[in-house]
């Protein structure tokens, strides 16, 4: 049984997630994309993300799969949006960014899993909007983002020395708070019935 969980970047996963992050650049070059072509992601930007512990790590078997960064403070390149508008323009939401997955582990959909467990977490914080954006050409990063509720909402525009034109996308999850209905311990009939969800 293999072990597959979601964990925070650490210093010392630098090496292997900038391998990764190599493998994804070739990846896109080779698919005809300019996306990552200008040198980044790089070794400082990942560094960032771990010091402000927004990277995350995919591990399966105690190896690393997958990396990306998860923003939950605003993204400056989404205060514009052309040839169309956010849903929720004025409610928080959480940002992916630098979403890689390691050669090693392709073909296993794993991008799928590295979703679910970044909602996971974005709606264990009470974030219910999250956001990315990718190049017109990274039909991969667009197929996951649709297969998961993802919709295009506009373009972006974004640093990146070659194009800096990007497709947003944005997924809305309801905000529905669970409700007890059903009390099945009688030690807390009274506890629910004087305080009332």
């Amino acid at each position: 049984m293999q072990q597959v969980y979601l964990r925070r970047a650490t210093l010392a996963d630098r090496p292997a997630i900038m391998q990764i992050i190599t493998e994804a650049k070739a990846a896109i070059k080779r698919a005809g994309g300019h996306q990552w072509q200008d040198g980044h992601p790089n070794l400082t930007m990942i560094t960032e993300d771990i010091s402000r512990e927004i990277g995350w790590v995919l591990v399966i078997n105690q190896k690393l799969a997958g990396y990306t960064a998860m923003l939950t403070t605003p993204e400056p390149s989404y205060r514009v949006i052309k040839n169309g508008s956010w849903a929720q323009p004025s409610q928080p939401y959480a940002t992916f960014h630098r979403v890689a997955l390691s050669d090693r582990f392709r073909g296993q959909h794993l991008g799928k899993l590295l979703f679910s467990n970044l909602l996971t977490i974005g709606l264990s914080m009470g974030i219910t909007n999250f956001r990315l954006d990718t190049h017109e050409q990274n039909q991969a990063m667009q197929g996951l983002a649709k297969s998961f509720g993802f919709v295009a909402r506009g373009s972006v525009e974004v640093p990146d020395q070659i194009d800096t034109h990007r497709i947003a996308f944005e997924l809305n999850l309801e905000k529905k708070a669970p409700r007890l209905t059903h009390v099945t311990n009688d030690f807390m009939k009274p506890l629910i019935d004087n305080n009332r969800l």
